[in-house]
């Protein structure tokens, strides 16, 4: 049978998990990991990717851990947040050769508290920023970007904000559209009810949102082709 939404049981389960975040209970309610959350998942990275693929054939979908999935332990080292367990789910659709965080991709994130459905890179590590500055000095691609974020704060989305203040080294001060320059990542996303989640319109509506958000995906694609293959 294919894939509709998520049983109603995931988002009680993810609420129980920020309520007894430790690795003995999570341990303990391993099943109901793996029954409300971890084969959902599965099944959902199967259909949306076939609806997807309608939209970019080349679009990985892949139903396992660190590749479409992504860990539901935290890796503490790294975070503020020193709870082991996560308390949010991400699932991610990727385009590409480079590593998924780093590559143009579809996104969905869900908790008990909201759904976030999302497109684009949230973070440029060094070398794509590098490859994001130089491909914005043409002309052509900056009205293009500008255009396609416009285009979706009119409808609604949200746009990641320029993370810099000031031009960064390398770009004339009478540059055009120079907000671009200052960007350190380029995103957009929306949120609505979890409930959603459990909804059979689940697919639909997240296909409604990534078609939206297609050029934007693709423009960061063709981006992203400008990299050096480092990784």
């Amino acid at each position: 049978m294919s894939f509709i939404h998520y049983p109603k049981e995931t988002l009680p389960f993810l609420r129980s998990i920020q309520l007894n975040n430790n690795k003995e209970w999570f341990e303990a309610h391993k099943d109901e990991y793996t029954k409300f959350i971890l084969e959902p998942n599965r099944a959902f990275v199967e259909e949306m990717g076939e609806h997807l693929q309608a939209l970019v054939p080349t679009i990985n979908a892949i139903p396992k851990i660190n590749q479409s999935l992504f860990r539901i332990y935290r890796d503490t080292r790294f975070s503020k947040d020193k709870t082991p367990i996560k308390g949010r789910v991400g699932i991610i659709f990727w385009e590409g050769k480079h590593i998924r965080m780093q590559s143009s991709c579809f996104y969905l994130q869900y908790s008990p508290n909201e759904l976030l459905v999302a497109s684009g890179v949230r973070t440029f590590d060094p070398d794509l920023l590098a490859a994001y500055r130089d491909y914005i000095k043409v002309d052509k691609h900056r009205e293009e970007l500008h255009a396609i974020l416009e285009k979706l704060q009119y409808s609604g989305y949200i746009i990641e904000a320029p993370h810099l203040k000031r031009l960064p080294r390398g770009f004339d001060k009478a540059i055009s559209l120079e907000y671009l320059t200052r960007m350190k990542a380029v995103a957009v996303y929306h949120t609505t009810k979890p409930s959603l989640l459990s909804n059979k319109k689940l697919i639909p509506e997240l296909y409604r949102h990534y078609e939206q958000f297609l050029p934007l995906q693709q423009w960061l694609y063709e981006m992203t082709l400008t990299k050096k293959e480092i990784d």
